[in-house]
């Protein structure tokens, strides 16, 4: 085994790397840029090299530094982690050619299987059910719309070298099979360095299924089972799961040993990921090959006992795998969801800034199930425009799926993130959606289910309850706290048992509240003698307690006026005050919002990539304006009404802030 193994990588998957290398006693070094100088993987590491400024071309995607470094250290074997380098063959070859053992496949299966138009190639000469598509190289955006509409309507355009979502788009007609292809290219040149694209038939109503598959040097390829990442927006995954609820026996045994034949194929030795479509009628085709440790390795991890990671290493150092196919055994179920820096209310834009709070649920038991937590950062940390969203992994374990799901619920609950916008409040909707329940998943769940955008949902009558009683235990906490302080026991005294009117998304409710040593007991309009424990404290924004017996914990977070309260998808402003205060406010006139459709403003701080209008010109609504990048994805800014553009005030390769002003109309 190694004895010092460098990572070239960073964020969540470099802390994933060290924690095994720890366990097994091996020594790590990381390399980092500018951006990530106090990140946890420099702290937790061994050693740490720089390895020049944020931007990925200058830093982890420059690999005469890496290896520089990896010289520097004396590492004996480099982990690219996923993303980055980690199927670049050209790297593996250096590294091979410095005497380095890289932490992954051969260069030859790296070849063969992470180009994705090479791999479909291979995977059809191999007898695997393939996508019917375009299998070669494409010049330009007029020879896309031809072979797209050779194909036929909808399809996908992608990214030969690509992966995680970037470089990919559905087109479902000519206009934006042309918009898709440039757009496609761009991130996959920005992402990868690599500007190929393919175009395939999109297959409607696909599930996202992947088998995972793990080889030796020495001819042995055995499959870990499937994983189901149906769960995706813009191409990316959201949420994954192992097994899958789609999959029959005799489907899943068809899969993986397709999935161990286009191994053995390559002569795959290492960690991989064979990812099929499935169909409604579960006909399965093969869609690429990863040829690396995906980000969802976790849920496999958690069913099958396995450690990915070392599994990897051992193998990189020549040792022969020390289990076939018949020793995989399954257990129970596991969900993960992946906590993305990007703010659902607002279509998903990345969310930059500073980490104010970062507070995850402890791993272990959590009553339902067993929580895992992967991350990189730590609270105080600053997220940066130059790297992927994803800033942590939640995963939980089950003994079924229902016991799997309810775990990951109640750690969402108390997944604690401030400084900046995050997606669980959409994680929890979606997991807490009777259709996920219910496993009736495709890759189009998100656009169907959410086709106007995330605004939240609609909380239950006992969500509700839990929200309001909440919002009521904090504020007469507080004005209790208050009469104590200047002295008003009487005050006090009477607040014991009062009527208060709870005041929420147009509505009221007058409830009575009665605090005591161990929580309080509250009249609801329609529940009286509500009984609410809990221990919660002034300044604690993670509010937990039972009401009525039912355990819960919810987000609760003081406003100028009463409390935003946040639970599992749904969010509503609460404020608690005096039946003849209730009165009084609602004769208050409503504000009248700033007329601002003349703006368009950067929904983000980012990088303007391109500029498609000029002053004077006629605009409809839904034409593309301008192009701007952050977090490695390109957003295309369309305008929302028809005008004129009065003025422009941003330009290609202008560096922009949330909310700065980019075009003026008439």
């Amino acid at each position: 085994m190694f004895s010092k193994v460098m990572i070239a990588n960073r964020g969540e998957i470099a802390v994933r790397v060290i924690k095994t290398c720890a366990r097994l006693g091996i020594k790590t070094v990381v390399v980092y840029s500018d951006a990530d100088a106090g990140s946890l993987a420099v702290e937790m590491a061994d050693e740490a090299v720089r390895i020049g400024p944020p931007p990925a071309a200058e830093s982890y995607l420059d690999i005469d530094k890496i290896i520089a470094a990896v010289k520097a250290t004396g590492a004996e074997a480099v982990h690219p982690g996923f993303g980055f380098l980690s199927e670049n063959p050209k790297f593996a070859e250096r590294l091979k050619a410095e005497g380095v053992a890289f932490v992954g496949p051969n260069t030859a299966a790296i070849e063969a299987m992470g180009d994705k138009i090479a791999s479909k190639k291979v995977a059809a000469d191999a007898g695997v059910s393939v996508v019917p598509g375009h299998i070669g190289e494409i010049a330009d955006a007029g020879e896309a719309v031809k072979i797209a509409s050779e194909i036929g309507f909808p399809v996908m355009i992608k990214a030969s070298a690509g992966g995680g979502g970037k470089g990919m788009r559905v087109a479902w007609d000519a206009k934006e099979a042309k918009e898709g292809f440039q757009s496609a290219r761009n991130e996959a040149k920005s992402a990868f360095g690599d500007e190929r694209i393919f175009i395939e038939k999109f297959i409607e109503q696909p599930r996202h299924i992947e088998i995972q598959v793990l080889g030796d040097k020495h001819g042995s390829v055995v499959h870990l089972g499937e994983r189901e990442c149906s769960i995706q927006r813009r191409n990316q995954k959201v949420i994954e799961e192992a097994p899958s609820p789609f999959l029959d026996s005799k489907t899943r045994k068809a899969m993986g040993e397709q999935a161990v034949a286009l191994a053995a194929a390559v002569d795959y030795d290492s960690a991989g990921t064979v990812e099929f479509i499935v169909d409604k009628e579960k006909r399965f085709y093969f869609l690429e090959m990863n040829t690396r440790l995906q980000v969802e390795h976790p849920v496999s991890e958690m069913i099958t006992g396995l450690d990915l990671v070392e599994q990897m290493l051992r193998v990189a150092a020549g040792e022969k795998l020390k289990l076939a196919q018949k020793d995989v055994k399954f257990d129970g179920w596991a969900v993960e969801t992946r906590i993305y820096a990007e703010d659902p209310y607002r279509g998903f834009l990345p969310s930059i800034g500073r980490l104010s709070r970062f507070r995850p649920p402890a791993e272990g038991d959590n009553g339902f199930g067993v929580v895992r937590v992967d991350t990189g950062v730590v609270e105080g940390d600053q997220i940066s425009l130059f790297y992927d969203p994803m800033i942590a992994k939640l995963a939980t374990h089950g003994d079924d799926r229902a016991a799997a799901i309810d775990s990951m619920l109640a750690a969402l609950d108390l997944f604690d993130i401030a400084g900046i916008q995050d997606n669980t409040p959409f994680l929890s909707a979606v997991c807490g959606q009777k259709r996920f329940r219910d496993g009736a998943l495709t890759t189009g769940y998100i656009a169907e289910e959410f086709p106007d955008g995330f605004s939240g949902v609609a909380p239950g009558a006992l969500d509700r309850r839990m929200m309001i009683a909440a919002a009521a235990f904090a504020h007469v906490t507080a004005v209790r706290r208050a009469a104590r302080a200047t002295g008003a026991v009487a005050v006090s005294h009477d607040l014991e048992r009062e009527d208060w009117v709870a005041l929420f998304n147009g509505e009221r409710a007058a409830i009575t509240v009665a605090i005591d040593e161990l929580g309080a007991t509250i009249d609801f309009p329609k529940r009286r003698g509500a009984r609410l424990e809990t221990q919660w404290r002034p300044g604690e924004r993670v509010f937990s307690g039972e009401l009525d017996g039912v355990p819960f914990s919810l987000i609760l977070d003081p406003a100028n006026e009463g409390y935003d309260v946040r639970r599992r998808g749904a969010r509503e402003r609460i404020i608690v005050c005096r039946p003849r205060a209730a009165e009084l406010r609602a004769s208050l006139p409503e504000k009248v919002a700033a007329d601002t459709g003349k703006f368009v403003t950067s929904p983000m701080p980012g990088l303007v990539v391109s500029v498609a209008v000029a002053e004077g010109q006629d605009i409809k609504a839904g034409e593309a304006l301008l192009v701007v990048e952050a977090m490695k994805m390109e957003n295309v800014i369309r305008a929302e009404r028809d005008g004129v553009v009065k003025a422009v005030a941003a330009a290609p390769g202008a560096s922009v802030a949330a909310d700065e002003l980019l075009i003026e109309f008439e």
